[in-house]
């Protein structure tokens, strides 16, 4: 292990304290809830700055993904339970700890191939849902020769494991297939690419939280993109639909869980409700969702699931916390840096005015001037989160269309920045 990884020697952990696997800005939600209950945490990430740290009782700096070094470091200490939010990267080792430790919660370990892209359209195939065409290998010829020769273009190319549209690329004529799958296969922490073609049709999210082996909530967002690359620019909830179109997709959404082994606890699916009718899941996160889903379901139910989770992992009743209280309208939009190269924040304009705004509920600030920001294409780089509600759809939009107006990140280029 190298020694920036080391786990520091006889630190004296907080007792009967959450380990919670993460301290990115996805996972700040977890250590507020924990500190609102008064329960100590014990913060796991191997990057020293990981922002989450600042609200942790205790630091842990090792790889998530390391359950051994995670119960090492921990030795003789016992923690209350293990919780992951919205991080792929953990949820093995939250699965190998549940076990170690004898939580009342263990993550399935069926979940996990869902990570596995390939894998879960072998899961999808099995439930009755609606596939579409796709090959994957870890040999970089061989998926260029099959695609080319089997796939109906345009497609999209992917590292087999990757998540938050990391090393996503939209290839629209086989001349452009080595470059893709050259920096797909550069974001694969198992050396695979899987391409497959792009589905037309309505983007939706689909979030649901499990009990008992049937959903206790289900949440369906629509779904806007960056222009610039394959990740979420806006959401909006809930999706208006038809009731059974509505039914049908909790229905799938159950089904895959079910085949996942996830019968209580939170799962995310990407899907495109195509232009048949028919639904196709692109992508399954046994999880909590990302890029401000909870924020997204707090402001449009009334309802908060970080808060369900962690009553999970304690092995606490969590369904009281998925009753919804409200009948909202919500949206919440990505704020990036508007460069598409590498920049440094100068400063903040219009953030007062912003949160002025009549609707606005939240208004999260990821990035401080001096901070280093990238290119909006991955779920990583945004640099803050704008959440809106209303009675309606309308009211939730303009408020958000009127607020994205004012709040300005400045934003100047590295030198040298490509």
């Amino acid at each position: 292990m190298p020694t920036d990884q080391m786990p520091p020697c006889r630190i004296e952990w907080p007792q009967k304290a959450l380990v919670v696997l993460g301290a990115s800005e996805e996972q700040i939600p977890l250590y507020r809830e924990a500190q609102r209950r008064g329960i100590p945490t014990i913060g796991v990430d191997m990057r020293p700055d990981a922002p989450a740290f600042r609200l942790a009782d205790a630091a842990l700096k090792v790889s998530t993904r390391d359950a051994d070094a995670i119960a090492s470091a921990l030795g003789d200490t016992r923690p209350a339970g293990i919780v992951c939010g919205a991080s792929d990267a953990a949820l093995s080792s939250w699965h190998t700890l549940g076990r170690r430790y004898g939580f009342p919660y263990v993550y399935p370990k069926s979940a996990l191939a869902a990570g596995d892209k390939a894998a879960f359209h072998e899961i999808a195939a099995s439930c009755g849902v609606a596939g579409y065409g796709w090959v994957a290998s870890d040999n970089p010829d061989e998926i260029v020769a099959k695609a080319a020769a089997e796939l109906r273009f345009p497609l999209a190319v992917k590292p087999v494991d990757g998540s938050g549209s990391k090393g996503v690329v939209r290839v629209t004529r086989p001349d452009d297939l080595s470059a893709a799958v050259a920096h797909a296969h550069s974001f694969s922490a198992s050396q695979a690419v899987i391409a497959e073609e792009f589905c037309q049709g309505r983007p939706l999210v689909i979030d649901i939280f499990m009990q008992g082996g049937r959903s206790k909530l289900t949440c369906i967002h629509d779904v806007e993109f960056s222009a610039t690359s394959f990740a979420i620019k806006r959401l909006r909830s809930p999706a208006q639909l038809p009731l059974a179109v509505r039914d049908r997709l909790e229905a799938t959404a159950e089904r895959l869980c079910l085949a996942l082994g996830v019968t209580d606890g939170p799962a995310d699916f990407d899907v495109i409700l195509g232009t048949d009718g028919r639904e196709r899941v692109i992508e399954a996160n046994p999880r909590v969702g990302g890029d401000g889903i909870t924020k997204l379901i707090a402001a449009a139910y009334g309802v908060d699931n970080v808060r369900a989770l962690i009553s999970l992992a304690l092995g606490e009743p969590f369904d009281v916390h998925l009753k919804p209280t409200r009948t909202a309208h919500a949206a919440v939009e990505v704020i990036s840096s508007p460069l598409n190269v590498d920049g440094e924040l100068v400063r903040w304009e219009g953030v007062a005015e912003a949160r002025a705004v009549p609707g606005i509920t939240d208004l999260d600030l990821q990035a401080k001037p001096g901070d280093s920001v990238r290119p909006h294409s991955q779920s990583a780089h945004k640099i803050g989160l704008l959440v809106a509600a209303g009675s309606s759809a309308e009211d939730a939009s303009a408020s958000l269309e009127k607020a994205s107006a004012l709040i300005r990140p400045i934003v100047r280029p590295i030198k040298g920045a490509k």
